[in-house]
């Protein structure tokens, strides 16, 4: 008797977890997956692709390496921490020393939330060269400099140069920041940390404040 064909039709092919148009993107979240669970060289072009649902080639698309897809993550991450960091200067009404602390808060706790990210941001691919990165990196530094030059401008601040202490203020917090992510800091997250942000920020505003 012959056998009749089976009737079974082939398994469809694995959905894409990002949505239409949204790959780039996709790409980019599943790479912070992947450095959240582990380290920034575990990131690989074929594993992202797996882990959004796409054929190994579809990365390609966008990203013609794995260094242009990290420093996708970093451009994006500096353009995240200077919204955080407007949107701490919106949320403060107070003026000088207040602002700066405001801002400088919202820096470490945007390294604290969002440790994947900032490592990349200031790893080898996060000093690159690209115009897009660059951009991002000014754009961020410049929302503490125009602080700095604001409260100078207001009388609250010394008259020292405005870009050194910036880069003052910034090597201050990203200290703190690297040393909270790091686990390096004895200070639970929680009350005790903020108690601790607001202490440590304080420090520095009485440093900058004008005699």
């Amino acid at each position: 008797m012959k056998q009749s064909k089976s009737s079974a039709t082939p398994s469809p092919a694995p959905r894409s977890s990002y949505h239409h148009g949204d790959l780039r993107q996709s790409l980019i979240d599943a790479a912070i997956g992947l450095i959240q669970e582990g380290e920034i060289s575990q990131v690989s072009l074929r594993e992202v692709a797996r882990r959004v649902g796409v054929s190994h080639n579809a990365p390609y698309r966008h990203f013609p390496d794995k260094e242009a897809l990290l420093i996708a993550v970093s451009e994006q991450g500096f353009q995240r921490l200077r919204s955080a960091t407007e949107q701490a200067l919106e949320q403060s009404s107070a003026e000088g020393g207040q602002r700066l602390m405001a801002i400088g808060q919202a820096y470490v706790r945007f390294a604290v939330q969002n440790p994947a990210y900032y490592r990349v941001m200031f790893s080898a691919y996060g000093c690159g060269q690209d115009e897009g990165l660059q951009a991002a990196m000014a754009q961020s530094f410049a929302v503490l400099l125009k602080v700095i030059e604001a409260g100078q401008a207001a009388g609250s601040f010394r008259t020292d140069n405005a870009l050194q202490m910036a880069q003052t203020a910034w090597a201050f917090v990203h200290g703190i920041a690297m040393l909270a992510i790091d686990g390096q800091l004895s200070v639970p997250q929680g009350e005790a940390f903020d108690r601790f942000l607001q202490f440590s920020t304080r420090m520095l505003i009485e440093g900058f404040a004008a005699a």
